[in-house]
């Protein structure tokens, strides 16, 4: 994780523990580091499984977002719906 944050050159590292296992994550909150540095690298080196349709949908809500969508309150209740369909929530539907 270290290698790809100083790859695309933004996030920071934290630890996370679920379920017994060691794990990490790369977070990043800055808009212009998801929408010129992730969102590009992901569309070039695709990614791969299931994990594509919630690629997609995070992207779909970041264009929400660049529209100023998250400002209204229809805008705020699309993101959340979307976000309630995405990792093991889109298995389970």
């Amino acid at each position: 994780m270290d290698l790809i944050s100083k790859y695309l050159g933004c996030g920071n590292i934290y630890p996370t523990y679920t379920s017994g296992y060691s794990c990490c994550s790369l977070t990043t909150v800055k808009y212009s580091d998801i929408t010129n540095l992730i969102i590009p690298f992901f569309e070039t080196y695709s990614v791969l499984g299931k994990k594509q349709n919630d690629f997609s949908d995070w992207c779909y809500v970041a264009k929400l977002m660049k529209e100023g969508s998250h400002l209204t309150n229809e805008g705020l209740i699309l993101i959340k719906t979307i976000k309630k369909g995405m990792n093991r929530e889109r298995e389970n539907n």
